[in-house]
This record gives structure tokens, C-alpha cells and sequence, in this order.
């Protein structure tokens, strides 16, 4: 790729199971670039199969970051993630004209782009007070409370994560506002350029690919990936899609078709998040996994024009 004054981050988005993987690798062949991953569940080593880590075939293929990176004992959160990025792309600017931002993690890919939001601080007592909520009332007493304090922030984010759930509740008590009135922070300015890709795909085609997926995970060993982590199964990490529905199997609440299929319908509710956090963001530019050519030409038009 001809060398350009300006460096370009392109970020690669996109609900799971629509392909952002395979688009991202031959993307970064073409203009010889590296990876970072912007899947915040792929940063922990002991989650390959459970969060469709790429393989070593594909990491072979191309240089990844952010990819196996931690454990799941290891505390690592967006703001950490975010200093870590910035630094990574400095260096990584100084050898290559772009690189490549992919995941599904829309608050980590709006973090490297715009920066956090600058949060109000909360008291102990008050972080004590809905911590305890979450102790006695569970996922569900957080969700409710925050839907009816902020819907808007509630219908975007991760709803089975609870540390979010607990900190948007914290700063709604705490202050009186929405969460949501504190995430209009100006953009911070970068010394890069971005441009942002994100994948569609038709709603039947995604629940298939899905299905298969999941499949695929089950075939591959995922039931004895989530049986090796039984003793930590309390960590925020693995509270999540995939091994809540295993955990639950293992404890005989269900049978294995029955937390299979669970996976499946979270696996696609988590897909439906995803797409409305992409969405409500104009800077996208939409297109099929499949249109690699296309995309490939957008972005040499976007690198004639900075």
C-alpha cells in the first residue's frame, strides 16, 4: 500500500457470528496491516471456544492484540483497555499506514474513538447501597430500578453484566440525572483518522449462523471448557453468554438441550444489543460481509481524500 502523512484506524464492527473475523484478516492482508481486538470477551485466554476466539490458523494469518491477552482472574476494564490501545497504536502507527480495530464491543470500540465519558464520582455509601440490592434482589433488581431511571441507557447496554448495571444505578442515585446525560462528552481528538465499517446481515441469515455456531462450540468442547472453570464461575467474566447457560446444566437446572438452546436465544439477544448500540451511531458505513472488493475500494477512496 502506497505510504500516507495520515495513519487511519479502521474499525471493523459488527454483531457476533456476522463474520467480522474473517473480513478483518483479509482487510488486514490486503493492506498489510495488524489487528486489535475490540472483543471484550476474546481477551481471556481460558475463553477460546466459549467466545469464538480466533484460531491459531487465523492468528497465524495476521498479527493480533488484545486477542488471549489476560485472565479471567486479572482485573481489566474499558478505561485500562483504553490506555493500553492508545499506547499499542503509537507504536504500531510507526510501521503501518492502517490498522484495524474488530470486535463487537461497542463501548470499547467508542472508547478508543471518542474516549470515555467523564463520569460524576459516587459515595461508598451509595456503591454499598446498590451493591446490597445486587446481593438480595440479584440481576433483577438492578435492571428494574435502571429502566425505570434511564430506558434509554437500559435498552443499549449489557444487561446481564452486572458491575454496568450497578455503576449506571450508582451515578443515577447519586445525582438525580440519567446515566445517559453523562455519556455526551465531546469526542476526544485523536491523532489518527477513523473509519468505521460495520457488517449487516439479514436476521435469518444471522439465527443461523448463530445456530451453528453454537453448535460448533458444543462440538469443539465447550461443556468441558465451562466444567474447568466451575470454581471461578462468580467472576465477571464468566458471566456471561455461553457458560451462565453451562453453569446452569452442571447444576441440574436444566438438561443439555435445553442449555444449548438457551444459548441460542441469549447468543441472539446479545446479537439484537449489539446492532442497536451500532446503530445509533452515524459514522458507520454498512455493508455485507461478503463485499470485501467493495469495501476495499471505499477505503482506498477514504485514503485519497485525507
Amino acid at each position: 500500500m502506497k505510504s500516507t502523512n495520515k495513519k487511519i484506524l479502521l474499525v471493523v464492527a459488527g454483531p457476533t457470528a456476522s463474520g467480522k473475523t474473517s473480513l478483518a484478516i483479509q482487510l488486514a492482508l490486503h493492506f498489510k496491516a495488524e489487528i486489535i481486538s475490540a472483543d471484550s470477551r476474546q481477551f481471556y485466554k481460558e475463553l477460546p471456544i466459549g467466545t469464538a476466539a480466533p484460531t491459531t490458523f487465523e492468528l497465524n494469518q495476521v498479527k493480533h492484540h488484545f486477542v488471549g491477552n489476560i485472565s479471567i482472574i486479572d482485573t481489566f476494564d474499558v478505561a485500562t483497555y483504553e490506555k493500553e490501545v492508545l499506547e499499542l497504536l503509537v507504536k504500531l502507527f510507526m510501521k503501518h499506514d492502517v490498522l484495524i480495530l474488530s470486535g463487537g464491543s461497542g463501548l470499547f470500540i467508542d472508547a478508543i474513538c471518542n474516549g470515555l465519558d467523564e463520569l460524576p464520582e459516587t459515595s461508598n455509601e451509595m456503591r454499598n447501597n446498590v451493591k446490597e440490592i445486587y446481593l438480595t434482589e440479584g440481576l433483577s433488581g438492578l435492571q428494574q430500578r435502571l429502566e425505570n431511571l434511564d430506558p434509554d441507557y437500559f435498552h443499549i447496554m449489557d444487561k446481564q453484566n452486572p458491575r454496568r448495571l450497578q455503576r449506571a444505578l450508582e451515578v443515577c442515585l447519586e445525582t438525580g440525572n440519567t446515566y445517559s446525560s453523562y455519556r455526551t462528552s465531546p469526542r476526544k481528538k485523536r491523532p489518527f483518522d477513523i473509519l468505521k465499517i460495520a457488517i449487516y446481515t439479514d436476521r435469518n441469515e444471522l439465527i443461523e449462523r448463530i445456530n451453528q455456531r453454537v453448535e460448533k462450540m458444543m462440538f469443539e468442547g465447550l461443556l468441558d471448557e465451562v466444567n474447568e472453570l466451575m470454581e471461578h464461575r462468580i467472576l465477571n467474566a464468566l458471566n456471561t453468554v455461553g457458560y451462565k447457560e453451562l453453569f446452569d446444566y452442571l447444576d441440574g437446572k436444566y438438561t443439555l438441550d435445553q442449555a444449548v438452546d438457551n444459548i441460542k436465544i441469549n447468543t441472539r439477544r446479545y446479537a439484537k444489543r449489539q446492532m442497536t448500540w451500532f446503530r445509533k451511531n452515524d459514522d458507520y458505513n454498512w455493508f455485507s460481509r461478503n463485499e470485501v472488493s467493495q469495501i476495499i475500494e471505499f477505503v482506498n477512496q477514504y485514503i485519497q481524500c485525507v
